[in-house]
This record gives C-alpha cells, structure tokens and sequence, in this order.
C-alpha cells in the first residue's frame, strides 16, 4: 500500500470504529458507472458534510492491495448485486488537494507539478520498468502503465477544488491544474484506456468558464442538484432518528438545531457532522462555529452588490429569497451579481436551496446563530439592534404589556425596514421574526401552523427546557389588534394548542400601512391569556 496509489483500507476502518452511519450505497452508484460513458462522477457539498468518509470508503472497497469485505459485511452495499463485481479489482489513484497544497507551500513549490511527481514515484516503484525516469506528466505514466498491464485505474480526488480556494488569485496555477485534469479526463483514447472510473470530490461544482465546465466530462451532483445522490448529501430524518433513539438524544432538538436542507427526492437532510458530534458529547449546540469562524461568511454578505443586503434581512426574517443560481461561476472570486454570492453560500452549507421553487433560506438554527454573529457593525447596525433588543420585547409580551410590545415593534420594524420596503406585506413579518429573533432559544417558532379552520401567522411552541408559556401571534394589516385576536377564537387557532391552557398567549398585531401624520407607522397590540 501507498501514499496516493492504492491507500488501502486504513481510513475507513478508523471511520467504521467509531459511531457510524451507512452512507455506503454511493459505492452501488459509482459501480453503476464502471467502464461506461458515465464514469466521472463529480460530488460537491459543504464542509462537515462526509466528503472525505466517502472518499476513504471508496477507497476501501476498490483497492486491490486489500481485503476488505469484513469492513463492508452487513453494511448495505453488501447487498447489492454490484458488491463482489468490483469488490478490491482495482488499482486506485488517490488525490487529498489539501495535503499536497499544505506540503507544497510549506517548500515553496508549484504544487501541481508536486502532486504529479509524488504520484509517478510511486507509480514507478510499483510498476517496475514502465514509467521512464524522465516522466514528469502523470497522465502519460497512466498511460504507459495501462499499455503494458493492460488495466485501468480508480481515480478519487478529495477537496478537488481547495487549490481554487487556498490560491483563488493565482489563476496560472488553476490553469495548469485545469490542463492536468482535462489530460486525465477530457475524454478520447487515452481516458478510455487508463480510467475505469473517478470520483472528485470538493466544496465547489466544477470551474465554468462562462457557459461551459471547465471539465465536461464529469457527471455532476450538487447541493443545487443533487438528483439521485441527494441522500448521500447528508444524514436523512430516518438515520437521525435511528441515531438518536440509540443515544437517547431527543430528535426534535436535533431537528431544529441540524436539518433543513431539503431535495426533491429526500425532504430532511441534516448536518452529519454536527449531528455526529451531538451525539458524541452527548449535547446539543453549536458545532458549526467551532469549525469555522462567522467572518468567512461576513466577507460574502457584506459585498456590495445590489439587493443582497436586503436577502440577508428577508432571510434572517425567516424568509425565502428566488435566485438564479446559473449565473455562478463555480469559484469563490467571479462575482457578478447577488445571486452568484448568495450561489456560493448554497454551497457552503450557509443557505439551503428549493430547487422547485429556485428559493433559498437560511436552514436552521445552527446556522443562523452564525448569520446572527456575521451581522454586527455599522452596515447593519438597524439589524444588530433589532435582534438585541428581542430578549426584552419577549419578556413584555409575556408579562402582558401589550403597549410596550406595540412600541418595540414600531421600533424594531422601522430599523428592520430601512433597507426594505416598509410597506411591503412581507416586511412586517420579517420584522416579527426579527424582533423575537432569541425567542428561538426557548421556542419553536413555526410560521402558518395550520390549525382550525386556517393558519395561525406564528405559534411559539416551548421547548421542552422551558418554563415559558406558548404564544399565538396574529398579524393583521389596516384593521386593528382585537380583530385579530377575534380571529384567532373564530378559527379556533388556539385548539391546536389545547395542552397549553393556562400557559397559552394569544397575541394580536395590527400595523395601519394607509395611515398619516401622527398615526403613520403606528402598531396596535393585543395580548389575552387563555
């Protein structure tokens, strides 16, 4: 076994030693793709999400220095029928971009010719007398080697795209790296006789040069079309679940703090490795901060490009935002637009994406912990404020002050507005969510939970580390605070929450949009214990 040329089994098997989730039906799929037109697979997620546990696993399974069937018994790859087909058959190339960037730097050195040298040597050294001593182009070595031998490789490429992260100005360096992968993949003769399959990895999809990928070849799943991979992309509903009743964890945190990411195909997919380390430490909190600091996210938010800023508060306001994600360039320095930004933050894990309905939002609690600490200094200085001052507006509504509440809206909407349209139906909502933004803490705050005979604008469901009572809040526009209040009995909203009785607040909210003089931007609060 070698560094970069068939590694071995050792990774997967640290990974299956510890709490493991099967995640190993991808391998079925890459089988599926085995010496066929289809067989570059290209798979991009964010940080956290499992990519270099898959790239260990394949690993595992294709090497034929190894045996490793006892790591995959029992496990549901080894169902299938593809399992003993390929089962250790082949020789397997493996590529960690981070690890030959890190070496490369520390020496000074131009890390793609690095990469292809340690490679050949190893090459060289296992295929004795067929790579010549002069070859320093690691595609003709594979090429000399599959005439001779007559076989075909598994190339895996971990953290494909970190040379476009870690030398995202460098753009001669990312160009000998593109010539090296189209040399390895482009296609023809040479692909056909030296590739049985690849599986790249990484943050980014592949680098587009306008229109067109910069490696055209590759299939490709992403975290804006993740198709049949979907759920591989993180944990589902089920595997959380699972994890939880054999912890003893409870699901429904686990929910709130790690899922929304949501695919056509799976609906519930969480963040495994916040999810992982959760039922490590046997706590739930927030993981995603102590892996990655709120100014990575900062630098994009903060850009100036017309109408971002403005997505950011919709989002924050537990609002979707429509973007055009075809635009992105697939780099993290060829911005045009505020879409390509908020494109790039999608693939990032910051925002989740409704391929249907082309909306993003923020996914979840976790996150927007984060989006909350990214959101401080003078560019959002009516936001900053807004959310510090949540945690009192929650205490008056719950001791009932009906006319301090109506003041801290007034004021909390028209901060929250000045980037937005104030009048906009949205806008009010928006300033809601954000003038309760702590009340997470001790809720579950669901917009339009159906109940009765419609929907309620926000129920506040306590969590179960809470003594707080539970809260209907009811928006209305142009009318008055007690019509709203009557509607929630007319409807029997408050049915729903039936177990509340006697810790249940019923909350109307009227704001005047017509009205003028000394009345304009004047909001109305009713507040009735039930």
């Amino acid at each position: 076994m070698g560094t970069y040329l068939n590694p071995g089994n050792r990774g997967f098997q640290v990974i299956t030693n510890g709490i493991y989730v099967d995640k190993t039906g991808l391998i079925d799929y890459v089988n599926s793709t085995v010496n066929t037109p289809f067989r570059l697979t290209s798979f991009s997620r964010p940080r956290r999400f499992g990519k270099s546990f898959a790239a260990k696993m394949l690993c595992a399974y294709y090497d034929k220095t190894c045996d490793s069937r006892f790591l995959f018994e029992g496990l549901e790859i080894s169902g299938k029928q593809s399992f003993e087909k390929y089962l250790n058959r082949f020789d397997v190339i493996y590529l960690d971009m981070t690890r030959f960037i890190s070496q490369s730097r520390t020496k000074g050195n131009n890390v793609v010719i690095d990469m292809q040298m340690a490679v050949i040597n190893e090459l060289r050294e296992y295929f004795a007398g067929c790579v010549s001593e002069d070859e320093s182009y690691l595609p003709d070595a594979m090429i000399a080697i599959s005439h001779q031998f007559h076989i075909r490789f598994v190339v895996i490429i971990d953290e494909w795209d970190a040379l476009f992260r870690e030398a995202k100005d460098d753009i001669s360096l990312q160009e000998e790296y593109i010539q090296l992968l189209r040399g390895l993949f482009k296609g023809g003769t040479a692909t056909d006789e030296t590739i049985a399959a690849a599986y790249m990895t990484g943050i980014l999809p592949v680098k587009k040069y306008g229109n067109e990928s910069a490696v055209s070849d590759f299939k490709e799943f992403t975290m804006t079309s993740p198709a049949k991979l979907a759920k591989y992309v993180g944990f589902t509903q089920e595997e959380v679940k699972a994890l939880c009743r054999e912890y003893h964890m409870d699901f429904e945190e686990m929910s709130a703090w790690y899922d929304g990411y949501s695919f056509s195909r799976i609906q519930h997919v969480y963040s495994p490795n916040s999810v992982m380390n959760a039922v490590q430490d046997e706590e739930i909190q927030n993981y995603w901060k102590k892996s990655e600091t709120f100014e990575s996210l900062k630098q994009y938010i903060e850009m100036n490009f017309d109408g971002l800023r403005d997505a950011i508060i919709l989002m924050l306001g537990d609002q979707r935002v429509q973007i055009d994600t075809g635009t992105f360039q697939n780099d993290i320095t060829s911005f045009d637009n505020r879409d390509d930004v908020l494109t790039l933050l999608i693939h990032l894990g910051y925002l989740a994406y409704d391929q249907t309905r082309q909306e993003v939002y923020i996914p979840n609690r976790e996150v927007s912990d984060v989006f909350q600490s990214s959101v401080k200094g003078e560019k959002w200085k009516p936001v900053e404020q807004a959310i510090g001052q949540a945690e009192a507006l929650l205490e008056e509504t719950i001791r009932g002050d009906s006319e301090a509440v109506a003041k801290s809206l007034e004021l909390i909407h028209e901060e929250c507005s000045s980037v937005l349209t104030y009048n906009d139906e949205n806008s009010l909502a928006c300033a809601i969510y954000i003038a309760y933004y702590t009340a997470k803490n001790y809720y579950q705050i669901i917009r339009e939970l159906p109940a009765g005979k419609g929907f309620a604008d926000y129920a506040f469901l306590p969590r179960g580390n809470t003594d707080k009572p539970a809260m209907i809040v009811e928006l209305k526009y142009d009318k008055d605070a007690d019509t709203a209040i009557r509607q929630i009995h007319d409807n029997r909203y408050d049915g729903v929450l039936g177990d509340y009785y006697g810790k249940l607040l019923l909350v109307g909210i009227n704001y005047d949009k017509d009205a003028k003089g000394v009345d304009a931007k004047r909001h109305s609060c009713v507040i009735e214990r039930a």
